[in-house]
């Protein structure tokens, strides 16, 4: 109910941009911010209380009702939902104590990767990396171990389901709750189109809290591998959920590319 309520208001938003109208949505939805907030408690909750984490998550509810595109096929609860986890994601990564030049190096080794795999069709190998970033071979290794062994609060947080518990289920709405089970089946049907080596590096290392140097001993790869693997990984789910993200469609099976598959 509260969701075709919702369908409407934005529909009055949209013809009126009635200040009234807007924050009569944004009412609506504050359920949507709080529950968001309270499953995402384990990441914030060394930097902020949960109030200050509901206001940035409101700012980007106002945000998502001002860019929601319906003809795009995305419910808004959705949409709204990875505006508002995304917010509270960049909110904490601005708290945390994670040192600049670890965390600099770790935006250019996803940099580098990128291009890298652009270049090449293919995961860059160690000494391809060591070169783009005119470093040594070791001191790339040393590198990426000390980014692996940091909290990355990013996108990635999108794929953790363990950070939803018992108080944040009993806040819920039955819209947000709907929602946030056909997020987890777009997410799983991302995962699924992986190849195996990269479903199993994702479920060790996002669902199990592995490290890298524990998944390269149950791999019997090397650690930069795995930070490899990990990062191709990334790159694949990224392109198949920036249509989700960016308020595009959610109705309908997905293969691993992103791409709609119509039965």
């Amino acid at each position: 109910m509260e969701g075709s309520v919702t369908t409407a208001l934005l529909e009055e938003y949209s013809m009126s941009r009635s200040e009234a109208v807007r924050n009569e949505i944004v009412l609506k939805n504050l359920g949507l911010v709080r529950s968001c907030a309270l499953s995402l408690r384990n990441t914030y909750i060394k930097y902020g209380e949960v109030d200050d984490v509901v206001n940035e998550g409101v700012i980007a509810l106002m945000d998502a009702i001002e860019t929601y595109d319906p003809s795009r096929g995305a419910k808004f609860e959705t949409y709204a939902s990875l505006k508002v986890r995304g917010a509270i994601i960049d909110y904490v990564r601005k708290q945390d104590w994670v040192p600049r030049p670890v965390r600099k190096f770790a935006r250019d080794l996803d940099n580098a990767n990128t291009i890298l795999y652009n270049q090449y069709d293919r995961v860059p190998t160690t000494a391809e990396l060591a070169e783009y970033l005119q470093m040594s071979e070791e001191k790339l290794l040393r590198g990426m171990a000390d980014a692996s062994n940091t909290v990355t609060l990013s996108f990635e947080e999108l794929l953790y389901e363990d950070n939803f518990d018992d108080s944040a289920a009993a806040s819920e709405t039955t819209d947000s709750r709907l929602m946030r089970e056909e997020l987890r089946t777009v997410i799983a049907g991302a995962i699924e189109g992986l190849k195996e080596k990269e479903r199993q590096v994702i479920t060790l290392y996002y669902y199990k809290n592995m490290k890298y140097s524990d998944i390269a001993r149950v791999l019997g790869v090397t650690e930069s591998r795995v930070c490899q693997i990990n990062t191709k990984a990334m790159l694949s789910l990224k392109a198949a959920l920036e249509p989700y993200i960016s308020g595009g469609a959610v109705r309908g099976k997905h293969n691993g590319s992103g791409q709609e598959v119509r039965s």
